[in-house]
């Protein structure tokens, strides 16, 4: 693995064929949620069983939290007492309508990293995958519904809807992409139910879906990246090396 700092993000580079980033092969990105270090999901990729020359690049959000959570950082500021709130009272369509406020900045940044990260590593055409875990799922969902850049797949770990009219009018435009989904059943954090929804929404809009769900909370069991693996092979590899 290495570290870079692209477009104002620190980053860590994995995979490819000398393990720090090497070669021409296909890129993931992977976005980490509110209140994680920047390297939270580097361990990751191992378990996800994906051929050597595939390359791993997992940026850190910029707002730094050391004060409330030591070494973590956030794409936008959340009030987590609200989202509780609005867990145990089921009131999640009010908050799934809400634009937060850090949204477009966030956007914005990475698809600036993503411009670099696609010159510096040579990333063929048609070749990334984009994802994240919470509210790097959310944010992942943003960036493909507000943009063109050419995805193979999406991947929304323990995600949530936002943005609900927003999403909902870009969607169609997304036709066709193939987007992983998982969520515990019993998430103390984002609503299953809510997680059901989306995934709705993204069908009905004619992206297909690879929907995992698991007994457990707001994580990434293994049972998940078992199935990722395969979905990532399938969608980077559509014929061969799978």
């Amino acid at each position: 693995m290495r570290q870079e700092h692209w477009a104002d993000l620190d980053v860590c580079i994995s995979g490819g064929v000398d393990r720090r980033g090497g070669g021409e092969g296909p890129l993931v990105v992977l976005l980490h949620g509110f209140g994680a270090p920047g390297d939270d999901l580097v361990a990751l990729g191992p378990y996800l069983k994906v051929p050597e020359e595939v390359r791993f690049v997992f940026p850190a959000a910029p707002m730094k939290l050391t004060e409330v959570f030591g070494n973590a950082c956030a794409w936008w500021m959340l009030d987590l007492e609200r989202i509780t709130r609005a867990r145990e009272l089921g009131q999640w369509e009010e908050l799934s309508q809400e634009v937060p406020r850090g949204l477009a900045p966030a956007r914005t940044r990475i698809l600036d990293f993503l411009a670099v990260a696609k010159e510096q590593l040579t990333v063929p055409s048609g070749s990334i995958v984009l994802g994240g875990f919470s509210q790097g799922a959310m944010l992942a969902t943003d960036i493909a519904l507000h943009s063109d850049i050419q995805l193979a797949g999406l991947v929304l770990l323990s995600g949530t809807l936002i943005a609900k009219q927003e999403w909902l009018t870009r969607l169609p435009d997304r036709k066709g992409l193939p987007v992983f989904q998982s969520h515990g059943t019993a998430d103390p954090i984002l609503a299953f139910s809510a997680a059901q929804e989306l995934r709705l929404h993204i069908q009905n809009a004619g992206l297909p879906v690879q929907w995992v769900e698991f007994q457990g909370g707001h994580e990434i069991p293994f049972q998940v990246l078992e199935y990722l693996g395969s979905f990532l092979r399938s969608v980077l590899y559509p014929v061969s090396k799978q």
